[in-house]
């Protein structure tokens, strides 16, 4: 053997590249990447907001044979391995449940995604005119580019809940005969010095005004005429009245569907793929699950773009609680302890997005160490920022589970990081449960324009990331 061919079967044998999933697929295979990611963007249209997205997966979840927490705990069922159980936390947050062949004491499988995203909201009284123009005032919730938001057509939806106790949902500007709703921008003849100011400062938070109207109401005796027009089609349709600003969540979001990418129809453009698609990979690879050895989990948690704080959030104490109500149903003698060892005895993949390579900002990513689009599902050692301030920072014995079990199932997969060292950096879920001294690394699928209103993900990281979540839910 010539050592040219010894050196080639060297290399093959010591070196790794990372797959590229489209060039291990089979026809089959392909066809159901394909199918997945039709279910996938009709779960990004119907859920883009928190409390869509959670209203969908309980319904969806339920059609499966899922059953309510609250429904045991009144009729003090005792939960039996393969019973499939759902834990609504305020219409914001979900989790899951497929009981296992093994106690909870022995620990749990479980994948945490989240279900809010960037976006603007409305402020608590929002609406004034100007100029004889309505205007709505906003809030930007979680990290943004505001001048991305700038005459988008853009959708409004929220929750009312009116003087009377009444909650009333409203969805405007998604259907094709809906108006939408813009945040104007200077032309660029005028904008002189809008230009020569920082990116950041180019549109301001306070400039983040959404223009709703122009028409004045007929009446020669009132002020602000465009403002009351607005406010009677409000009530005629909704029955609402300015008051009920005070007790609504309205959150703006771009208009329209998700959309095929590229003339392959290789991705998918929508908006709140951070961390949506990690939730709908998550969600689908439950629903395959029957009787595991360990009780697999699926949380949908709130609030994570603002640092996972509030009730809804993985900060609360909503999953602990739930994690004690089934141990307090199952066991005949409950003890916290119980409740400490199964939370401490868990495995968890963080499953939360990241940055995938993109050749238009190759100076911000270190290209041996950033996941590509394409390659498959990612797993990120350590997330932080500079020196990994704020990481979970995963150990190699739990990071070679993982690798076995995803190996095995012929999972495509890759590793990341969020970017060069010094460069920036961010955080997931996984350091709050960590805390309980679970085992958590973050694993998720790589995204082009993150935080962006229309993000960009490969189908085929989708399919991996279902792939490799179901495998892990029945290892």
């Amino acid at each position: 053997m010539s050592n040219e061919s010894k050196g080639k079967m060297l290399q093959e044998k010591l070196t790794h590249k990372w797959k590229n999933v489209w060039e291990v697929l089979d026809n089959i295979e392909k066809e159901k990447v394909f199918s997945l990611n039709e279910e996938y963007k009709d779960f990004l249209d119907k859920g883009k907001t928190e409390r869509e997205s959670a209203r969908e997966i309980i319904r969806v979840a339920s059609k499966k044979g899922y059953i309510s927490i609250d429904e045991l705990l009144e009729k003090r069922i005792k939960p039996t391995p393969g019973m499939k159980i759902y834990a609504n936390n305020k219409d914001k947050a979900v989790a899951l449940f497929v009981l296992g062949k093994e106690s909870l004491e022995k620990g749990m499988h479980i994948v945490g995604s989240h279900l809010d995203a960037p976006r603007i909201d409305l402020k608590q009284f929002p609406l004034y005119e100007d100029s004889e123009l309505a205007m709505f005032k906003t809030h930007y919730y979680g990290g943004i580019k505001k001048y991305q938001w700038v005459t988008l057509p853009l959708a409004l939806h929220g929750v009312v809940v009116k003087e009377d106790g009444e909650k009333v949902d409203i969805v405007i500007g998604e259907d094709e005969d809906d108006p939408v709703f813009f945040i104007t921008d200077l032309l660029p003849h005028l904008a002189k010095d809008q230009m020569e100011k920082k990116m950041s400062e180019g549109i301001t938070g306070e400039g983040l005004n959404i223009l709703i109207g122009s028409i004045p109401y007929d009446d020669s005796e009132i002020n602000e005429k465009v403002k009351l027009n607005v406010l009677n089609i409000l009530n005629e349709k909704y029955g609402i009245k300015e008051e009920d600003f005070t007790t609504a969540e309205f959150e703006i979001v771009p208009a329209g569907k998700s959309r095929d990418v590229g003339i392959d129809r290789s991705m998918v453009g929508g908006y709140g793929q951070d961390d949506r698609v990690c939730a709908f990979t998550s969600f689908k690879a439950i629903l395959d699950i029957e009787t595991p050895n360990k009780t697999a989990v699926a949380l949908f948690v709130d609030k994570e773009e603002i640092g996972s704080v509030g009730n809804t959030s993985m900060e609360s104490k909503f999953f602990e609680n739930i994690v004690s109500e089934l141990i307090n149903l199952i066991e005949e003698n409950y003890s916290e302890l119980l409740v400490k060892r199964a939370l401490a005895n868990s495995w968890v993949l963080s499953a939360d997005t990241l940055a995938g390579f993109d050749p238009n900002y190759p100076e911000v990513l270190d290209k041996r160490n950033s996941p590509f689009i394409g390659k498959g599902i990612t797993i990120v050692k350590y997330t932080g920022v500079r020196g990994k301030g704020g990481s979970n920072d995963a150990n190699s014995e739990y990071l070679g589970k993982i690798r076995k079990i995803f190996n095995n199932s012929n999972v495509v997969w890759q590793m990341g990081e969020l970017g060069k060292v010094d460069q920036g950096g961010g955080g997931t879920i996984a350091y709050i449960l960590a805390n309980y001294g679970m085992e958590v690394v973050d694993c998720g699928v790589p995204l082009l324009s993150v935080h962006a209103p229309y993000e960009i993900a490969s189908k085929a990281d989708v399919y991996m990331a279902y792939k490799g979540y179901n495998a892990f839910f029945k290892a």
